[in-house]
């Protein structure tokens, strides 16, 4: 089957007056129609990041500095800028994180939603956009009325799931999700998971989850890829992330999450993750692993392939090793 998503090489830069700081440093992953990536690593691993840039909207003082996002065979960063305002949402869509920060107030649902369809439709007949919109609410467990309403009048899982709405409207073929539950209570978490889980499966697309709920990865995910200073250290599948975590940090990772057998016991990973600005010298988890040696303090390492295809980038499983 051939990827509806491959991502090559992707740098990220930030210019800042203290310097240059690269916020993602040579990502590359695919993905088949259908699968559900997991994105997971501390606050400013660069997960964000790569959403942004595989949307095209890094604002400066970023840059894409290089490599390729290819969606079903176009290779986004390559359009110009209104060629990429039609990919958005055909071609690639994105969920934010706080959706009450992403839909305009003083607009009413149905609105939003009607734009986003003329701006790649714009000769579609009023009924035929209104009825799409109103399919893609019901699709997501909503009522026809709220179309008609504001976004105060909608709890927090019901703005969630309009983003939603909108983010499928045109069936795009990867769909990336930046946190979609972060602020919800758990019942409307779980809610708002299916949703995604049920419309991905509907319009066969590739999904990308971006968050820190490890548990949530556990039950949604079929792949998991961890962050770290803007680089993958690994990537498995949801199964092999959980039962046996190669890299140090996915350990790590994985054994900082509390269980039943050690109750009110927690376990965190030891150092703070460093700034991109003042990385350190090879591998920039070297200074917070606890199975460090010298050629990690100075040769960073590559990416080592393993059975079943999961790749770490370690020295333990380089051949030098």
């Amino acid at each position: 089957m051939t990827p509806v998503l491959e991502i090559k090489n992707l740098q990220v830069t930030y210019y800042t007056d203290a310097g240059r700081a690269r916020a993602l440093d040579g990502v590359s992953l695919s993905l088949l129609p259908g699968e559900k990536l997991g994105l997971v690593g501390e606050s400013g691993s660069g997960k964000s990041t790569m959403a942004l840039a595989m949307m095209r909207m890094i604002k400066p003082p970023g840059r894409i500095e290089g490599g390729s996002v290819i969606v079903d065979g176009t290779d986004l960063t390559q359009l110009t800028d209104e060629q990429m305002l039609k990919a958005r949402l055909s071609k690639i869509a994105y969920i934010p994180q706080g959706a009450m920060n992403s839909l305009n107030p003083v607009l009413r649902i149905g609105a939003q939603m009607t734009d986003a369809i003329r701006a790649h439709d714009p000769k579609a007949s009023k009924a035929q956009v209104e009825e799409r919109c109103l399919a893609s609410l019901e699709s997501v467990d909503l009522k026809r009325d709220v179309f008609k309403m504001y976004a105060h009048e909608l709890s927090g899982g019901m703005k969630q799931r309009v983003c939603i709405a909108i983010g499928i409207l045109l069936q795009p073929k990867v769909i990336i999700a930046d946190e979609p539950t972060s602020a919800l209570d758990v019942v409307t978490q779980r809610q708002v998971m299916e949703t995604i889980d049920r419309v991905q499966k509907q319009i066969g697309a590739a999904v990308i989850l971006i968050g820190h709920d490890m548990g949530l990865m556990a039950q949604f995910v079929d792949k998991v890829a961890v962050m770290y200073t803007g680089r993958i250290m690994e990537l498995s599948t949801v199964r092999e992330m959980f039962t046996d975590p190669k890299h140090p940090y996915a350990q790590a990772l994985i054994k900082s999450l509390p269980n039943l057998e050690n109750k009110g016991v927690f376990q965190g990973i030891p150092g703070l993750a460093p700034a991109l600005l003042r990385l350190p010298g090879g591998c920039s988890f070297h200074p917070r692993c606890i199975q460090v040696m010298d050629h990690c303090k100075t040769q960073r390492p590559r990416d080592s392939t393993l059975a079943g295809g999961r790749t770490v980038e370690c020295h333990l499983y380089s051949e030098k090793a």
